[in-house]
């Protein structure tokens, strides 16, 4: 059901490390080196992973995930093809681009699931802007009639873009459920209602009220996870701060993207440790 190490270990967070969050940030000799020593256990790629890349992760025990775009049936085959024989675990794609119609949007899945499972590679639905699961309603349905999806889920874009504080955050806590407990994969980044993505001078939530919401969605989606999940299964927390350049960070700020990286995923060990604790 999710990505298996093969191991006897018990269901594990792994926390991962986007290369998008490098972006714009001052150039490095050994970012690889880098991220492991920083204790990750594994990189994203967004670009095709390159044998010297593989090497490097394979020397260094980093696990490797990858990603894509899907817009038509057709290039699921050729995306989960080209993933696989990198050597990728597993990969979280953007789907469509939300204007597609119920059937056509039901083809777009169905073809995605049918690569996932030909090439052996786990494949994660993101729930995105600007594809078909971008708003909590729709892809609600879409679990209804696909209950094998599994996601990325990368909450900012519905936490601003349908601003889940309006009209009740916690009513809309429950009715995404369905998505949550579905969770294999997580982006990590906070937004509040205005904004995408905030700059967070520490966890406290006092200072940042929304860091609550947060915290409720990834706990949920652990205890999700922590559920279902057998031996060796894992759900990955990988943070993906993106540039000012593509107006996500503030240019102010843009430079601290690495140490926020690194709190975030201090709060979802907290998340998925009081996940754990909860489901003993």
């Amino acid at each position: 059901m999710y990505t298996n190490d093969g191991s006897s270990r018990p269901p594990a967070l792994r926390c991962y490390f986007n290369l998008l969050a490098l972006n714009g940030l001052p150039g490095r000799e050994d970012w690889l080196a880098e991220i492991k020593a920083a204790g990750y256990d594994g990189v994203q790629f967004v670009q095709s992973l390159t044998p010297d890349q593989g090497q490097a992760c394979q020397r260094l025990s980093l696990g490797r995930a990858g990603g894509g775009r899907i817009n038509q049936p057709a290039e699921a085959v050729a995306l989960a093809q080209r993933l696989s024989a990198e050597g990728v675990e597993c990969a979280t794609v953007h789907v469509g681009w939300g204007m597609e119609d119920d059937a056509e949007a039901a083809r777009l899945i169905e073809a995605t699931l049918e690569a996932s499972a030909r090439h052996h590679l786990p494949i994660y639905f993101e729930t995105h802007r600007a594809t078909i699961f971008q708003d909590m309603w729709r892809t609600v349905r879409f679990v209804r009639q696909f209950p094998q999806i599994r996601f990325n889920i990368d909450i900012s874009h519905w936490y601003t873009g349908q601003e889940m504080v309006y009209g009740g955050f916690e009513n809309k806590l429950v009715f995404i459920d369905p998505v949550l407990e579905r969770a294999a994969f997580i982006h990590g980044r906070i937004g509040n209602p205005g904004r995408m993505q905030v700059h967070l001078d520490d966890g406290d939530e006092a200072l940042h009220p929304y860091i609550a919401h947060f915290r409720a969605v990834w706990t949920r989606a652990f205890d999700g996870f922590l559920k279902q999940a057998g031996p060796g299964d894992y759900i990955c927390f990988t943070p993906e701060l993106l540039a000012a350049g593509i107006y996500y960070a503030h240019p102010e700020e843009d430079a601290s993207r690495w140490q926020q990286s690194l709190l975030l995923r201090d709060i979802a060990v907290g998340c998925f440790n009081a996940a754990r604790d909860s489901s003993r």
